[in-house]
Protein backbone atom coordinates (compact mmCIF):
# COMPACT_ATOMS: atom_id res chain seq x y z
CA UNK A 1 0.00 0.00 0.00
CA UNK A 2 1.35 3.44 -0.87
CA UNK A 3 1.73 5.86 2.03
CA UNK A 4 3.64 8.83 0.59
CA UNK A 5 3.09 10.65 -2.71
CA UNK A 6 5.57 13.32 -3.84
CA UNK A 7 4.35 15.64 -6.59
CA UNK A 8 6.25 18.02 -8.81
CA UNK A 9 4.26 21.21 -9.46
CA UNK A 10 4.97 22.74 -12.89
CA UNK A 11 4.00 20.37 -15.70
CA UNK A 12 2.73 17.77 -13.20
CA UNK A 13 0.24 18.87 -10.54
CA UNK A 14 -0.47 22.19 -12.25
CA UNK A 15 -2.31 22.64 -15.54
CA UNK A 16 -0.44 24.61 -18.20
CA UNK A 17 -2.29 27.75 -17.03
CA UNK A 18 -0.73 27.30 -13.56
CA UNK A 19 -3.87 26.15 -11.74
CA UNK A 20 -4.80 22.93 -9.89
CA UNK A 21 -7.73 21.08 -11.46
CA UNK A 22 -10.82 20.09 -9.47
CA UNK A 23 -10.02 16.41 -10.27
CA UNK A 24 -6.51 16.68 -8.81
CA UNK A 25 -7.82 18.46 -5.71
CA UNK A 26 -10.50 15.84 -5.10
CA UNK A 27 -8.11 12.89 -5.51
CA UNK A 28 -5.48 14.45 -3.22
CA UNK A 29 -8.12 15.19 -0.59
CA UNK A 30 -9.49 11.61 -0.76
CA UNK A 31 -6.02 10.08 -0.42
CA UNK A 32 -5.22 12.33 2.54
CA UNK A 33 -8.46 11.28 4.23
CA UNK A 34 -7.15 7.70 4.02
CA UNK A 35 -3.97 8.72 5.83
CA UNK A 36 -1.68 8.99 2.80
CA UNK A 37 0.92 11.76 3.05
CA UNK A 38 1.01 14.00 -0.03
CA UNK A 39 3.93 16.42 -0.43
CA UNK A 40 4.87 18.97 -3.06
CA UNK A 41 8.45 18.65 -4.32
CA UNK A 42 9.37 21.57 -6.55
CA UNK A 43 12.28 23.57 -7.85
CA UNK A 44 10.30 26.59 -6.68
CA UNK A 45 11.01 28.56 -3.53
CA UNK A 46 8.46 28.10 -0.73
CA UNK A 47 6.93 31.51 -1.58
CA UNK A 48 5.94 30.12 -4.98
CA UNK A 49 4.33 27.03 -3.43
CA UNK A 50 2.34 28.54 -0.56
CA UNK A 51 -0.81 29.27 -2.58
CA UNK A 52 -0.96 25.63 -3.70
CA UNK A 53 -0.42 24.30 -0.17
CA UNK A 54 -3.25 26.56 1.02
CA UNK A 55 -5.55 25.50 -1.82
CA UNK A 56 -4.92 21.81 -1.01
CA UNK A 57 -5.30 22.39 2.76
CA UNK A 58 -1.79 20.97 3.23
CA UNK A 59 -0.81 23.43 5.96
CA UNK A 60 -0.87 21.37 9.18
CA UNK A 61 1.74 20.02 11.58
CA UNK A 62 1.91 16.77 9.60
CA UNK A 63 2.35 18.47 6.23
CA UNK A 64 5.80 18.79 4.68
CA UNK A 65 7.14 20.57 1.62
CA UNK A 66 10.30 20.16 -0.46
CA UNK A 67 11.42 23.45 -2.03
CA UNK A 68 14.39 24.42 -4.24
CA UNK A 69 14.51 20.83 -5.61
CA UNK A 70 14.52 19.57 -2.00
CA UNK A 71 17.49 21.67 -0.87
CA UNK A 72 15.07 22.53 1.94
CA UNK A 73 12.53 20.21 3.57
CA UNK A 74 10.16 22.01 5.91
CA UNK A 75 7.14 21.35 8.08
CA UNK A 76 4.51 23.60 6.49
CA UNK A 77 2.72 24.80 9.64
CA UNK A 78 5.69 26.51 11.32
CA UNK A 79 8.32 26.38 8.52
CA UNK A 80 10.55 24.26 10.79
CA UNK A 81 13.49 22.99 8.74
CA UNK A 82 13.79 19.18 8.66
CA UNK A 83 16.72 19.19 6.24
CA UNK A 84 18.81 21.88 4.61
CA UNK A 85 21.64 21.27 2.12
CA UNK A 86 22.49 24.53 0.38
CA UNK A 87 25.24 26.32 -1.56
CA UNK A 88 27.41 29.32 -0.67
CA UNK A 89 28.21 32.70 -2.13
CA UNK A 90 31.53 31.22 -3.30
CA UNK A 91 29.60 28.61 -5.32
CA UNK A 92 27.36 31.31 -6.83
CA UNK A 93 30.43 33.33 -7.89
CA UNK A 94 32.06 30.28 -9.48
CA UNK A 95 28.94 29.37 -11.48
CA UNK A 96 28.36 33.03 -12.42
CA UNK A 97 31.85 33.40 -13.85
CA UNK A 98 31.29 30.28 -15.98
CA UNK A 99 27.94 31.62 -17.16
CA UNK A 100 29.58 34.93 -18.01
CA UNK A 101 32.23 33.17 -20.12
CA UNK A 102 29.49 31.21 -21.90
CA UNK A 103 27.35 34.32 -22.45
CA UNK A 104 24.42 32.92 -20.47
CA UNK A 105 22.07 34.70 -18.05
CA UNK A 106 22.06 33.62 -14.42
CA UNK A 107 20.11 34.04 -11.21
CA UNK A 108 20.16 32.64 -7.69
CA UNK A 109 18.05 32.39 -4.55
CA UNK A 110 19.73 33.60 -1.37
CA UNK A 111 18.49 33.32 2.19
CA UNK A 112 19.16 37.03 2.75
CA UNK A 113 17.69 38.72 -0.32
CA UNK A 114 15.66 36.17 -2.21
CA UNK A 115 15.92 36.18 -6.01
CA UNK A 116 19.07 37.91 -7.27
CA UNK A 117 20.51 38.37 -10.75
CA UNK A 118 23.45 40.41 -12.10
CA UNK A 119 21.35 41.53 -15.07
CA UNK A 120 17.60 41.44 -15.43
CA UNK A 121 16.30 39.27 -18.26
CA UNK A 122 13.17 37.59 -19.59
CA UNK A 123 13.65 34.30 -17.71
CA UNK A 124 14.38 35.86 -14.31
CA UNK A 125 11.25 37.92 -14.85
CA UNK A 126 9.33 34.69 -15.57
CA UNK A 127 10.73 33.10 -12.37
CA UNK A 128 9.71 36.15 -10.35
CA UNK A 129 6.19 36.22 -11.79
CA UNK A 130 5.34 32.53 -11.28
CA UNK A 131 6.60 32.68 -7.68
CA UNK A 132 5.32 36.14 -6.75
CA UNK A 133 8.82 37.42 -5.95
CA UNK A 134 10.73 40.67 -6.26
CA UNK A 135 14.02 40.70 -8.18
CA UNK A 136 17.18 42.23 -6.71
CA UNK A 137 19.82 43.17 -9.30
CA UNK A 138 23.22 42.49 -7.78
CA UNK A 139 26.70 41.69 -9.04
CA UNK A 140 27.47 38.21 -7.67
CA UNK A 141 31.07 39.33 -7.05
CA UNK A 142 29.74 41.31 -4.07
CA UNK A 143 28.31 38.21 -2.33
CA UNK A 144 30.03 37.02 0.83
CA UNK A 145 31.77 33.68 0.24
CA UNK A 146 29.85 32.04 3.08
CA UNK A 147 26.48 33.59 2.25
CA UNK A 148 23.71 30.95 2.14
CA UNK A 149 22.45 30.32 -1.39
CA UNK A 150 19.63 27.84 -1.96
CA UNK A 151 20.31 27.27 -5.65
CA UNK A 152 21.87 28.93 -8.69
CA UNK A 153 20.36 28.76 -12.17
CA UNK A 154 21.66 29.30 -15.69
CA UNK A 155 18.71 30.61 -17.68
CA UNK A 156 18.47 31.42 -21.35
CA UNK A 157 16.89 30.64 -24.72
CA UNK A 158 16.74 26.82 -25.04
CA UNK A 159 19.19 26.70 -27.98
CA UNK A 160 21.69 28.96 -26.20
CA UNK A 161 21.35 27.01 -22.96
CA UNK A 162 21.84 23.65 -24.73
CA UNK A 163 25.00 24.97 -26.36
CA UNK A 164 26.29 26.15 -22.96
CA UNK A 165 25.48 22.80 -21.30
CA UNK A 166 27.58 21.04 -23.94
CA UNK A 167 30.56 23.16 -22.84
CA UNK A 168 30.26 22.74 -19.06
CA UNK A 169 33.40 21.21 -17.51
CA UNK A 170 32.92 17.62 -16.30
CA UNK A 171 34.19 18.48 -12.80
CA UNK A 172 31.13 20.70 -12.32
CA UNK A 173 28.95 17.57 -12.21
CA UNK A 174 31.06 16.28 -9.30
CA UNK A 175 30.78 19.54 -7.38
CA UNK A 176 27.05 20.09 -7.78
CA UNK A 177 23.73 18.44 -8.47
CA UNK A 178 22.90 19.80 -11.93
CA UNK A 179 19.40 19.29 -13.35
CA UNK A 180 17.46 20.77 -16.23
CA UNK A 181 13.95 21.59 -15.03
CA UNK A 182 12.80 23.26 -18.27
CA UNK A 183 14.34 23.87 -21.70
CA UNK A 184 15.36 27.33 -20.44
CA UNK A 185 16.34 26.47 -16.82
CA UNK A 186 19.52 24.67 -15.67
CA UNK A 187 19.68 24.37 -11.88
CA UNK A 188 22.72 23.95 -9.63
CA UNK A 189 22.32 22.66 -6.07
CA UNK A 190 24.36 21.23 -3.24
CA UNK A 191 25.60 17.77 -4.35
CA UNK A 192 23.57 16.22 -1.49
CA UNK A 193 20.39 17.92 -2.70
CA UNK A 194 17.97 16.57 -5.27
CA UNK A 195 14.33 15.57 -5.14
CA UNK A 196 15.33 11.90 -4.73
CA UNK A 197 17.45 12.37 -1.61
CA UNK A 198 14.80 14.79 -0.38
CA UNK A 199 11.92 12.33 -0.69
CA UNK A 200 14.11 9.56 0.75
CA UNK A 201 14.97 11.73 3.78
CA UNK A 202 11.30 12.57 4.37
CA UNK A 203 10.19 8.92 3.95
CA UNK A 204 12.73 7.84 6.59
CA UNK A 205 11.65 10.68 8.87
CA UNK A 206 8.03 9.48 8.53
CA UNK A 207 9.06 5.80 8.84
CA UNK A 208 7.72 4.99 5.36
CA UNK A 209 9.42 2.34 3.20
CA UNK A 210 10.78 3.11 -0.27
CA UNK A 211 8.30 0.58 -1.74
CA UNK A 212 5.44 2.65 -0.23
CA UNK A 213 6.39 5.85 -2.09
CA UNK A 214 4.97 7.23 -5.36
CA UNK A 215 6.78 10.12 -7.10
CA UNK A 216 5.39 11.96 -10.14
CA UNK A 217 7.14 14.39 -12.46
CA UNK A 218 7.78 15.54 -16.01
CA UNK A 219 11.35 16.83 -16.31
CA UNK A 220 15.03 16.41 -15.51
CA UNK A 221 14.81 17.69 -11.95
CA UNK A 222 12.29 14.90 -11.21
CA UNK A 223 14.56 12.04 -12.35
CA UNK A 224 16.18 11.36 -8.97
CA UNK A 225 12.83 10.99 -7.20
CA UNK A 226 11.24 8.95 -10.01
CA UNK A 227 14.20 6.54 -9.76
CA UNK A 228 13.97 6.42 -5.94
CA UNK A 229 10.21 5.80 -5.75
CA UNK A 230 8.57 2.42 -5.28
CA UNK A 231 6.35 3.63 -8.12
CA UNK A 232 8.01 6.27 -10.31
CA UNK A 233 5.48 8.01 -12.54
CA UNK A 234 6.11 10.17 -15.62
CA UNK A 235 3.41 12.49 -16.91
CA UNK A 236 2.06 12.04 -20.44
CA UNK A 237 3.68 15.40 -21.24
CA UNK A 238 7.05 14.41 -19.71
CA UNK A 239 10.32 14.43 -21.64
CA UNK A 240 11.29 11.16 -23.34
CA UNK A 241 14.20 10.80 -20.91
CA UNK A 242 11.80 11.11 -17.97
CA UNK A 243 9.39 8.55 -19.43
CA UNK A 244 12.27 6.11 -19.96
CA UNK A 245 13.00 6.10 -16.20
CA UNK A 246 9.42 5.68 -15.04
CA UNK A 247 7.60 2.51 -13.91
CA UNK A 248 4.33 3.98 -15.16
CA UNK A 249 3.27 6.74 -17.56
CA UNK A 250 0.06 8.58 -16.71
CA UNK A 251 -2.06 11.12 -18.59
CA UNK A 252 -0.86 14.70 -19.15
CA UNK A 253 -0.88 17.48 -16.57
CA UNK A 254 -3.84 19.07 -18.39
CA UNK A 255 -5.83 15.80 -18.21
CA UNK A 256 -5.53 15.27 -14.45
CA UNK A 257 -2.70 12.72 -14.78
CA UNK A 258 -1.99 13.07 -11.05
CA UNK A 259 -5.59 12.30 -10.06
CA UNK A 260 -5.61 9.23 -12.34
CA UNK A 261 -2.57 7.74 -10.58
CA UNK A 262 -3.99 8.39 -7.12
CA UNK A 263 -7.29 6.83 -8.20
CA UNK A 264 -5.67 3.75 -9.74
CA UNK A 265 -2.94 2.97 -7.22
CA UNK A 266 -4.38 4.30 -3.95
CA UNK A 267 -8.16 4.81 -3.97
CA UNK A 268 -9.14 1.79 -6.10
CA UNK A 269 -6.69 -0.44 -4.20
CA UNK A 270 -8.52 0.40 -0.98
CA UNK A 271 -11.81 -0.83 -2.44
CA UNK A 272 -10.30 -4.07 -3.76
CA UNK A 273 -9.07 -5.39 -0.43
Amino acid sequence: MYKLVALDMDGTLLNSDGTISAENKAAISAAREQGVSIVLASGRPLEGMTWALNELNMTGANDYVLSYNASLIQRVENKEIIRSETLTGADAKHIASLAHDLGIHIHAFTRRQGLITPENNYYTDHEAKINGLEITVEDFATLDNDEEVMKVMMIDEPERLSAAIAQLPAELYERYTIVQSAPFFLEFMNPKSNKGTGVETLAKYLDIKQSEVICMGDAGNDHHMIEYAGLGVAMGNATDATKALANYITDTNNNAGVAKVIQKFILDEKHDH
